[in-house]
């Protein structure tokens, strides 16, 4: 199959881990681990997140005093992608001896009147206490928003429309190359009246990105992976419980977490729903047995999988 995976921001660095880049490479190979036997079966396509990465440079930029003005979130993703791919391509070329591995840096078009612009909700950085995380907003132009207990810095979250190197990435992908790209959802682009492209300040949802790439590279499977086995019913109540196989219509009346969950949810219905394919979050240890279909939570038309023919 061809297979695209989601990898949450957990997968680099854990909550209360320091930020050392030793503590987020000895991480990645952890997570390789999975990702190379996936590489071994399947046609792989990586995306990852980068919320605490770019929130840490952002705050170095904005208190850099040699600077005139702080690096915008363009340059910041950019930075990212580089080092988190090199992480990954470096730890994947070691798991996989004479596969081609390609860590890309690509961008993600978006469009320059989007709501989201008035709005910022994409957490971004590590968590603070309420008095904290308002000191560094008053003293850096931030907005601030509760994060579950603690605060975090959030920035506007445009819709992705399109990968600007998707042809690309799908050359790459049919020629056996393992590919991580759309990193942190990509860096956020615009056209001008023009047509040439621009770079703003924004973080773009990962999940939603990677949804959007699945379907455009025709994926068989779209796989979010991240520390939860599976996503919970009436979560935080005394009825909750699991969901093992499901639909977008089933998901899509139920209530998740904006902040977290929520993103997610909507993601995998947003391809389940354009392709008819399968979609699932779960987590990255049992990433084989959730294409198997007795892990994580699975979204497909019917709420079952594997599909069998019925010829």
């Amino acid at each position: 199959m061809r297979v695209i995976v989601a990898l949450g921001g957990n997968a680099l660095l854990r909550r209360g881990q320091s930020m050392d880049a030793h503590t987020q490479t000895v991480n990645v190979r952890g997570v390789v681990k999975t990702l190379a036997d996936l590489a071994r079966k399947h046609e792989l396509i990586i995306t990852h997140g980068n919320g605490p990465q770019v929130g840490m440079l952002a705050l170095e930029s904005a208190s850099d005093p040699s600077l005139d003005r702080p690096y915008p979130f363009d340059t910041l993703g950019a930075q990212t992608q580089g080092m988190i791919g090199y992480w990954m391509l470096q730890a994947l070329q070691n798991a996989l001896p004479g596969r081609q591995v390609l860590a890309m840096v690509t961008q993600t078009l978006v469009s320059a009147v989007d709501p989201a612009f008035d709005d910022p909700t994409k957490f971004v950085g590590q968590v603070y206490e309420r008095e904290k995380a308002e000191k560094l907003a008053a003293e850096y132009g931030w907005t601030v928003k509760p994060d579950g207990p603690h605060w975090r810095r959030v920035v506007p979250s445009p819709a992705p429309q399109r990968v600007v190197e998707t042809r690309l990435i799908r050359r790459m992908v049919r020629e056996g190359v393992v590919v991580i790209c759309a990193g942190g959802g990509g860096i956020p682009v615009v056209r001008d009246e023009q047509g040439r492209l621009a770079g703003v300040e924004a973080v773009i949802d990962k999940d939603l990105t990677a949804s959007m790439l699945a379907e455009a590279l025709d994926c068989d499977a779209f796989l979010i992976l991240t520390d939860v086995p599976r996503v919970m019913r009436d979560f935080g109540t005394p009825r909750q419980s699991e969901i093992a196989h499901t639909t977008p219509y089933e998901l899509r009346a139920m209530s998740f977490p904006a902040g977290s969950m929520g993103p997610k949810v909507d993601a995998v219905c947003r391809f389940v729903e354009t392709t008819g394919d399968m979609a699932a979050i779960g987590r990255l240890d049992q990433a084989e047995r959730i294409l198997g279909g007795d892990a994580g939570t699975i979204v497909t038309p019917n709420a079952r999988w594997p599909l069998t023919s019925t010829l």
